[in-house]
């Protein structure tokens, strides 16, 4: 099924990922004919190496940007997992003439406000760290609050694939411009993740200017229900 069909997605993953976490969402994808383009943000996954206490928000953007340039994408769907719905949105603002959609899967979403937005301190919620720690590691209580249903394999798998969060990425607040596109944001919200999803579809905790999904999963879809991410995402382009 190629053609005018074919959809090309950009695909940021959160918190300890890198591309390896999509790779049974790509297959899915690629499998109907569209296209897919994970990225590893800088020091995290097989980039790693690259992580020092300077690798924030700007980095990460950088990382998507370049993604986009070198492999020249035009008319993509942008999907932020996580804290990267923060990396997404800024992408989204910057290359506001390239991208068809964003997806926020189960991620940060942004305000409408024009002050900085988005920062926290991820030691509040995953624990403090060493003295001169600049990153945070995923341990199996994270993963048994916010994704219990990753089991067996996929949990071995994911644990062992899995690299300290940069903590600057979560520290870093983003400003969008007028640029930004609000009409283009779409949603993945996952019911076992530990958000209230019943208020957030009901516009409690903000505004939701799209179409939206939900999935009975945990905070992490892709590694748990992929063939079902796919299809959202898919949904969610046109």
């Amino acid at each position: 099924m190629m053609g005018s069909s074919m959809t090309k997605f950009v695909l940021i993953p959160g918190a300890w990922l890198g591309a390896w976490a999509w790779k049974p969402v790509v297959s899915n994808l690629e499998k109907e004919g569209h296209s897919a383009y994970p990225v590893t943000l800088t020091g995290m996954g097989e980039r790693v190496h690259l992580a020092t206490k300077d690798v924030g928000l700007e980095t990460a953007v950088q990382d998507v940007l370049n993604m986009i340039k070198y492999n020249e994408l035009d008319d993509f769907v942008l999907v932020g997992h996580s804290f990267a719905g923060k990396v997404a949105a800024v992408v989204a603002d910057r290359a506001h003439d390239r991208v068809k959609k964003v997806v926020y899967l189960d991620s940060f979403r942004p305000d409408k406000v024009d002050t900085p937005q988005g920062g926290f301190d991820p030691t509040r919620e995953f624990g403090a760290q060493p003295p001169g720690a600049f990153a945070v590691p995923l341990s199996e209580e994270t993963v048994d609050r916010i994704g219990k249903d990753v089991k067996g394999a996929a949990r071995t798998r994911m644990m062992s694939l899995a690299t300290p969060w940069p903590m600057k990425m979560a520290m870093d607040a983003l400003t969008l411009s007028k640029n930004y596109d609000w009409a283009k944001e779409t949603y993945v919200f996952c019911t076992l993740s530990g958000d209230p999803v019943d208020e957030i579809v009901a516009g409690k905790w903000g505004e939701l200017n799209g179409p939206y999904k939900l999935m009975e999963t945990g905070h992490w879809p892709m590694v748990t229900k992929p063939e079902e991410t796919a299809q959202n995402l898919v949904a969610l382009s046109k």
